[in-house]
């Protein structure tokens, strides 16, 4: 009998080498790029009709067009002027908000792998040309309409395109595959015939664009909080608009000081300051190797209380290597360095694991099988040429065991190789109960090293038309053992940690042995008390499961539909559940997870399409920087909504206290536009760079239901706003009694008010302690945006065109020098005030905790803070 031995018979049809880079690059830009989606990126003229159908640039005009009717055309000029700014400011800053959502969803399509330069490459699917060679596998989005060169069991999900949910079996090179359907399994080579609008997908005109800001909680809370505000706004300003009337006689000047207090109190920033922070953060994400492809995952990071994650790839390196192979009772460690031979009592268990194995492998398990049979059997024991691959038997979910079927047609038998779960493959040998547990027990000794363990066997078969249907129905013969070792990232066991000391949970969900997962386990950090295996998932009842699931944190030989389970069963606890996953089977569970998490190297483009985020190199590390990347921006948004709702509180105050007391008016829309230029940079590039030196991954997830202002914080933030107003209401009031000059009263406020509104940036950058925090660490654009505040103050007061249309005059250095140095007395009183708000926040915990009830020590860390 020749002994079964690579290299490996060759597919029936050699494919083509595929085109060169050159070729392809050429191509690319004759053809275009390969997108069956309409482009997401909105022209000048949509973003602009957007911006003025907004209400505070419709009050805008309005004013303008009131004073034109009051005559005053030059007003009415400038007014217009400055819309037109402001307009071109928001629309640029628009335009760059989906230039951050464009490259997300180039890096969020489907990849494909093809053949360039005779080399496999996994490239975006827009990079597709024709004439490229697609190698699609199970999990694949197929990019382009192609004809087959070669089909191995190959079935597709054609349902996009027909309705009809039956697989759709392919054969070559009879049969084409159309872009946008799903590769359900096997493996095919096809060439590209047609791409982007060519393609039957892209002549139906459907989108596969996806990346969009999805319906969120905060989004939602952001809405309800514009509404009220515009509701309070325009009841407000009608009272206004009836006082000044009876008091003034004016009804336009009454309804022009109505806009004012109106355009001061509407919220317009609020909807662009969440857009911006989450593009923004999604990008930066997408530096660190983390692709988002809903923007909404991005606030959910900070409320993670749970993370499931694989061994495999994710823990571990995934560069498995083959450590030790056991037959009977002999055992032999490969060495390091592969210069000994390999004991003939071996050669059979190591031939038959690669037999067993995929012809031209990717996973990692296999190839390490390949490259050990290469340096220990290709030289005497070569596999003759006449020997053919006749029938494979899938791993499944039932069997976790695989089968090769090997024909030789001068050979009056045909051979079977199988590899497995140990326990699998004993199942199909049927061993003997005592020669079974000794097995049993050899596994698990390998596997309590931390070695992946596989069973090999192998049987004879009679040769003819037919073969069975299950792998049961063979009588195969046990061969023994194989011991695979994948180290563990160097970096994992850090990352472990700051997982559990920010209060999340770190459970692993695997389908090895229970000892492999319990040792690797225990290298990450991870607590490894107790492990629960798929059998006995399948037994426990759900107060059973939701028992036992608050203790245990190792899952072994966990089936992919048993993925679902754990994390619906981990959400009904009220667990804010993130899980990686790379396979098709995975999907499900992916996709009902708080934020899923799909593995970018090895993942199939369905657990890519089902996730919320991408792990572009399947790093651990990555996973702690984007739930550390989402605790910063929510605490970033929350900084930038306290001084937002602070900082519209002396505009309003300045508009409405001069006309209820009788004072002459401060504000009009241009100011109020001039304002909303400095504001609108400030929230949206000033606390969104914010990097604090707090440590965001020292606290415990926020609450789900938490609001993004606490009333304690509405509270800080109305009482900063308050001393701001009062303060620049304390200037002007005392400068219309001394000043008989009005027109220099309300310059000098005007300018207590903007040097005001800069200065509360400092002590809105956190909510820690310590006056060093404020000034500590200023982001560059920060520096940038105070300097440019102050220096358009200074333009329209002291250059006399610019002083005259605001309706300023030139104030001497001196004042300035006195406006400045009050404007610091200011920051200090906010400044203190700060720490007496924090001391007295930290104080109520205190007694909150102490009256507390004392919990049990619970090993777990318990979900909460704010």
């Amino acid at each position: 009998m020749p002994s079964p031995l690579s290299p490996l018979p060759a597919l029936p049809v050699t494919p083509p080498q595929g085109l060169t880079a050159a070729t392809a690059q050429r191509r690319g830009q004759e053809e275009g790029a390969n997108t069956l989606a309409v482009s997401q990126r909105r022209p000048w003229r949509t973003l602009a009709w957007e911006v003025v159908r907004e209400p505070m640039f419709l009050l805008l005009l309005g004013s303008g067009a009131l004073y034109l009717l009051m005559g005053d055309a030059q007003e009415a000029l400038i007014l217009l002027g400055f819309v037109a700014i402001i307009m071109a400011v928001t629309v640029l800053q628009e335009r760059r908000t989906d230039r951050a959502l464009g490259e997300l969803r180039a890096l969020s399509s489907p990849r494909a792998q093809v053949m360039r330069d005779g080399v496999p490459q996994r490239i975006p699917g827009a990079a597709v040309v024709r004439g490229d060679l697609l190698l699609l596998s199970e999990g694949d989005r197929v990019p382009a309409d192609g004809v087959l060169w070669q089909a191995h069991e190959l079935s597709t999900d054609e349902s996009l395109l027909t309705g009809e949910s039956e697989p759709v079996t392919k054969h070559a090179p009879t049969d084409r595959v159309l872009a946008g359907t799903l590769v359900l399994s096997g493996q095919g080579l096809a060439c590209v015939q047609a791409i982007g609008g060519r393609t039957q997908l892209g002549r139906i005109g459907l989108s596969l664009d996806d990346v969009t800001l999805q319906p969120s909680p905060l989004r939602d809370e952001m809405a309800r909080l514009t509404r009220r505000l515009v509701g309070v706004a325009g009841a407000v300003c009608g009272l206004l608009v009836l006082l000044l009337w009876a008091l003034r006689g004016d009804v336009l000047a009454a309804v022009l000081a109505g806009i004012t207090l109106a355009m001061g109190l509407l919220p317009q920033e609020l909807p662009v300051i969440l857009i911006v922070f989450l593009a923004l953060a999604a990008r930066r994400l997408a530096q660190q190797q983390v692709l988002t492809r809903r923007l909404s995952a991005i606030e959910t990071l900070g409320q993670t209380t749970v993370l499931c994650v694989d061994k495999t790839g994710t823990l571990t390196c995934n560069r498995m290597s083959v450590q030790v192979l056991v037959a009977g009772e002999s055992e032999w460690a490969v060495p390091a360095l592969g210069d000994t031979a390999l004991p003939e009592a071996f050669h059979p268990l190591l031939a038959c694991a690669v037999l067993a194995s995929e012809v031209r492998p990717h996973d990692p398990m296999e190839l390490a099988l390949q490259r050990l049979a290469t340096q220990h059997l290709a030289a005497s024991d070569p596999l003759p040429p006449s020997w053919q691959l006749a029938r494979e038997y899938e791993l499944s979910p039932a069997l976790m065991a695989m089968s090769h079927l090997w024909r030789d047609p001068s050979a009056p038998q045909d051979r079977v190789a199988s590899k497995g779960a140990p326990e699998a493959v004993v199942a199909l040998c049927h061993l003997p109960a005592a020669q079974a547990q000794r097995v049993q027990q050899q596994a698990a000794a390998l596997a309590d090293r931390g070695l992946r363990v596989l069973g090999v066997a192998q049987a004879r078969h009679p040769k003819g038309p037919d073969w069975p249907a299950q792998q049961h129905d063979f009588d195969f013969e046990w061969l023994g053992l194989v011991g695979l070792a994948d180290p563990l990232r160097p970096e994992v066991p850090a990352a472990v940690a700051r997982c559990q000391r920010a209060g999340i949970r770190v459970v692993m969900i695997t389908g090895d042995h229970p000892g492999t997962a319990l040792a690797i386990a225990a290298q990450a950090g991870i607590s490894a008390q107790a492990v629960i295996t798929g059998d006995t998932l399948d037994t426990l009842s759900a107060p059973d499961l939701a028992q036992r699931l608050a203790h245990t944190q190792v899952f072994a030989r966990v089936k992919p539909q048993q993925k679902l389970a754990l994390v619906q069963a981990l959400q009904a606890q009220g667990e804010v559940v993130a899980m990686t996953g790379d396979g098709v089977n995975d999907a499900p569970a992916l996709k009902a997870a708080h934020i899923g998490m799909a593995m970018g190297l090895r993942g199939t483009d369905v657990a890519r399409e089902a996730a919320s985020l991408v792990l572009l190199n399947d790093d651990f590390h990555a996973i702690v920087a984007a739930i550390e990347q989402g605790r910063r921006t929510f605490a970033n948004l929350r900084q930038a909504m306290v001084y937002t709702l602070a900082v519209h509180l002396p505009i309003i105050g300045l508009a409405l206290w001069p006309a209820a007391l009788g004072w002459p008016l401060v504000l009009t829309p241009l100011h109020i536009a001039f304002l909303e230029l400095l504001i609108d940079p400030a929230c949206s590039l000033v606390f969104e760079a914010e990097a604090s030196a707090q440590d965001w991954m020292a606290q415990a997830p926020r609450r789900v239901k938490a609001p993004l202002l606490s009333t304690e914080a509405v509270r800080w933030s109305l009482w900063q706003g308050a001393c701001v107003t009062a303060w620049v209401l304390g200037w002007y009031g005392g400068l219309t009694w001394l000043v008989p000059s009005s027109t220099t009263a309300s310059t000098a406020a005007f300018g207590v008010l903007v040097m005001a509104n800069a200065a509360l940036i400092l002590p809105c950058r956190s909510d820690q302690p310590g006056w060093r925090g404020s000034f500590r660490g200023l982001p560059r654009v920060s520096a940038w945006v105070l300097l440019g505040t102050l220096l358009a103050l200074a333009l329209v007061t002291q250059v006399p065109l610019l002083a005259l249309a605001f309706g300023f005059v030139r104030l001497p250095m001196a004042q300035w020098g006195l406006m400045a140095a009050s404007v610091l007395v200011l920051l200090g009183v906010l400044q203190l005030s700060k720490e007496g708000w924090l001391s007295s926040r930290a104080a109520r915990k205190t007694v909150g905790a102490n009256l507390a009830p004392a919990d049990p020590p619970d090993p777990v860390p318990r979900r909460g803070g704010e």
